[in-house]
């Protein structure tokens, strides 16, 4: 199964990271391609975007200023499944690519996802305080999978406050 490739440009508005490619992604070469997954769902719902995108139309997104990447380029079947040797090879990569871009905002898509970049213990949702890559605004946001048990609504909302303006 190969990897999904990165959807970059320099001076994005947004670059949605995630742990790593679902199985489902890795077979079709799409980020967020999992049925169940709800992201394109969130993103439309929350009015980052003006119409319902399809996980084939990822790469379109660049013409809105939106990106994706993942800390671990490895599709697996859960995130329990990428090793720690992975995630710390990941971070060093992410970091590189957060300077290389320069992306007005980094939003991790998960908590869990920031934690292993950050090295932090905990994080609060939007805005985090003190950027790990200076001049970068991070915002933390629900995962958008299926197996998170926090109301779509509710995850929704969150997702409403990641705007340049703020």
């Amino acid at each position: 199964m190969s990897e999904v490739q990165d959807h970059l440009k320099k001076g994005l508005a947004i670059l949605f990271i995630g742990f790593n490619p679902s199985l489902r992604s890795g077979e079709v070469g799409h980020h967020y391609a999992n049925p169940r997954n709800r992201f394109w769902k969130i993103l439309y719902e929350s009015g980052l975007t003006d119409r319902l995108y399809r996980p084939d139309e990822d790469h379109d997104l660049l013409e809105i200023g939106y990106g994706f990447t993942n800390i671990v380029s490895r599709p697996t079947r859960g995130a329990e499944d990428i090793l720690p040797e992975e995630y710390a090879t990941g971070r060093q990569q992410l970091r590189e690519k957060l300077k290389t871009y320069q992306p007005q905002i980094a939003c991790f898509v998960g908590k869990g996802v920031y934690l292993q970049y950050s090295q932090k213990a905990k994080a609060s949702w939007g805005f985090q305080k003190e950027p790990i890559v200076e001049g970068i605004r991070e915002f933390v946001a629900p995962s958008s999978s299926s197996l998170v048990r926090m109301p779509v609504d509710d995850i929704i909302d969150i997702y409403r406050h990641l705007s340049i303006e703020q």
